[in-house]
């Protein structure tokens, strides 16, 4: 049984923590690239499984990893605002397990899009004479042996690569799903787009979701936000409330 809260905090523990944590992680990850070279992003980011860097632990870790200042101000700012008044009604257990279920959950959705992705790049170079051989040398090092390949644009040889060898960072899906619960929660309540226009966050949680879906078909590759990653998180936060709804956990 989950324990409901005797009081209200603006500060709950789970959000205080993960405030701590992601900031920690992004103060070790400047740190250590400036005094040591040491790439931290790189080491804990998330990778497409096939690519030298992968690691089974980047599935958890790449959730505390943020790109630069902005990325991660807007996303605690984003878990705060929309979070703590989720912990202080479900309990910090509770939220706690939708908030890496969520994140977890918009990982599998992303590694499968871009695992998709990938594979209809490859057929792309194989049907212009790649053999596995040289794939498997352009996913390593960019480069491959054997010669001029014709018939294949260097953006697909380029993407391919990226697939690769670009990793994933942000607690962006679980705030996603964060986002998602609060709009499911209390559908009625007002926020302010640009801090002036007043919006409800049924339709401002419908309309976001209705964006990034949009910018994930259209599969910007100049685009490093992974719009797929933020569905996911929607998507099982979705399944989890309803659920724990269904169970009479919620109400």
């Amino acid at each position: 049984m989950y324990q409901r809260p005797t009081s209200f905090k603006m500060l709950p523990d789970v959000i205080k923590n993960l405030l701590i944590i992601n900031g920690l992680f992004f103060l070790a990850t400047v740190v250590l690239g400036n005094v040591a070279g040491f790439d931290l992003v790189q080491t804990l980011g998330l990778y497409l499984p096939g690519s030298p860097h992968f690691q089974p632990y980047q599935v958890i870790t790449h959730i505390f990893m943020h790109g630069n200042l902005t990325h991660i101000f807007f996303n605690m700012f984003a878990l705060w605002m929309f979070g703590y008044t989720l912990e202080n009604v479900w309990g910090s257990k509770r939220f706690l397990i939708y908030y890496m279920i969520t994140g977890l959950g918009a990982a599998v959705i992303h590694l499968g899009v871009n695992y998709w992705e990938a594979m209809a790049l490859q057929q792309e170079l194989v049907n212009a004479g790649f053999t596995p051989q040289m794939l498997s040398d352009l996913i390593s090092s960019g480069r491959w042996d054997g010669g001029a390949i014709s018939g294949v644009s260097q953006d697909v040889i380029q993407q391919y690569y990226y697939k690769y060898n670009v990793p994933t960072v942000g607690a962006s899906g679980a705030v996603f799903g964060v986002l998602l619960a609060f709009g499911m929660m209390f559908p009625n309540q007002y926020v302010y787009l640009y801090f002036a226009i007043p919006i409800k966050v049924k339709y401002f949680v419908a309309g976001y979701a209705a964006l990034e879906l949009y910018s994930g078909i259209a599969n910007d590759p100049s685009s490093n936000i992974a719009h797929f990653a933020h569905l996911g998180g929607m998507l099982f936060g979705f399944i989890l409330i309803k659920y724990w709804k269904k169970r009479g956990e919620l109400y």
